[in-house]
């Protein structure tokens, strides 16, 4: 199968996948989960005209040849309306938040009077409308306040909450099982013995995975053997999951089982090699309604496909409106040669630049093996494919790395 190219690849990945079923879940787990449906209000913001000052609810005729003494009639406080109206040279005591009574079409600011007894001398005239907040400022019942496809923030939440809605529609959570092939990876902690490697990959990816708000369902370290790579694919099928990301296997050597295995299990592939640098051997297929993505050995090359492939297809999943991730403008800190027929990624540093533009200065060693230039990465520099050589300073694109 030949080389397409990375726009193409992801295309193909996002197109295959939709939004997951919606679930509904209480407010207090709505945060970070993705909007199912466009959130409408329940009632009207506020709900009557209310004072936005402590202060006096009077007529602004009234003290339009301030100062004037008014004879205070009542009080008002936040729940706790005025039964009566305000007639001429009448005044109401009013906190913040509470209701205007009928008749008041402006509030005095309290350090605008003096009060003594039961009344009030206005020191200063007020127009009309002065420190009301009128019924539906903020929203009204029947507005749409949230798209559907909106990650939730906790000020999202806090607005659902306000519109009365005690409870939201959200897409369901998508479920990544994930495992790693290779008789020479041994786990962190272990002794590694000669030729052995201790394995990495899975940790990014996961991270990657809740970071999008999925689950993670861990099958660990498979031996090199096609029937112990068919059982790890099975396990990921009973197991329920949308997404299989599988690391290593998936280029041509003899001990590079995972494509082999998942044909013998009826894998409809989408694609196998990608014009990308670094992440040639990328895989991508559906097996049934479970998504799979044969991501290369290599942890920077898993990494980089994850972050470029993974997480669009778990946005789609989630129903979200943005896919992927947008690059940025920067400028080159050093000159690069000529790029061949694949795109690339270049791990490299951010720093403030003197034009108000970020400076991108790529890690003088690339290679896909090495997992501390990538952990000192701010950014990935994007190169086209036969992109003439550059200078430094020249523009250039930028996907910044999650934190």
């Amino acid at each position: 199968m030949a080389l397409i190219p990375v726009s193409e690849a992801l295309e193909r990945v996002i197109a295959k996948a939709g939004p997951l079923p919606p679930e509904t879940v209480p407010l207090a787990a709505a945060h970070g989960r993705v909007l199912a449906a466009d959130l409408t209000a329940l009632r009207t913001q506020p709900p009557a005209d209310v004072s936005a000052m402590d202060g006096y609810a009077v007529r602004a005729a009234d003290i339009a040849a301030a100062p004037v003494d008014l004879k205070i009639t009542g009080e008002v406080a936040a729940g706790r309306p005025f039964a009566g109206s305000v007639h001429p040279g009448e005044a109401v005591r009013i906190f913040t938040g509470g209701v205007v009574p009928p008749g008041a079409d402006t509030i005095v600011v309290q350090e605008h009077t003096q009060r003594e007894d039961d009344r009030v001398r206005v020191e200063k005239a007020t127009p009309v409308n002065k420190h009301i907040r009128r019924a539906g400022l903020d929203f009204r019942t029947g507005d749409v306040l949230l798209p559907r496809g909106r990650l939730l923030t906790g000020r999202d939440v806090t607005l659902a909450a306000a519109t009365n809605n005690a409870t939201l529609p959200v897409a369901r959570r998508a479920k990544v099982a994930a495992f790693a092939t290779g008789d020479e990876l041994v786990m962190p902690g272990s002794e590694p013995k000669p030729g052995q490697i201790v394995y990495s990959n899975g940790y990014a990816i996961a991270a990657l995975a809740r970071s999008e708000g999925a689950e993670i369902v861990d099958l660990g370290i498979v031996p090199d053997r096609i029937e112990d790579t068919i059982a790890a694919i099975r396990r990921a099928r009973a197991s329920g999951a949308d997404v299989l990301v599988t690391t290593g296997g998936a280029s041509v050597g003899e001990y590079d089982l995972v494509h082999k295995a998942f044909a013998a299990e009826g894998l409809t592939l989408s694609f196998w090699k990608v014009a990308l640098r670094p992440g040639r051997p990328l895989m991508h297929g559906l097996l049934g309604g479970m998504h799979v993505l044969g991501l290369p050995g290599n942890p920077v090359s898993a990494f980089v496909c994850a972050f470029l492939f993974l997480l669009p297809l778990l946005r789609r999943l989630a129903g979200r409106a943005d896919l992927i991730p947008e690059t940025e403008s920067a400028e080159l800190g050093i000159g690069l040669s000529a790029n061949d027929e694949r795109a690339d990624y270049l791990r490299a540093t951010l720093a403030p630049g003197p034009h108000g533009i970020p400076v991108a200065t790529p890690l003088p060693l690339q290679d896909s093996s090495l997992m501390h230039a990538l952990a000192k990465a701010d950014c990935l520099v994007i190169r086209e494919p036969f992109e003439p050589a550059r200078r430094a300073g020249e523009a250039c694109r930028i996907l910044k790395l999650p934190l």
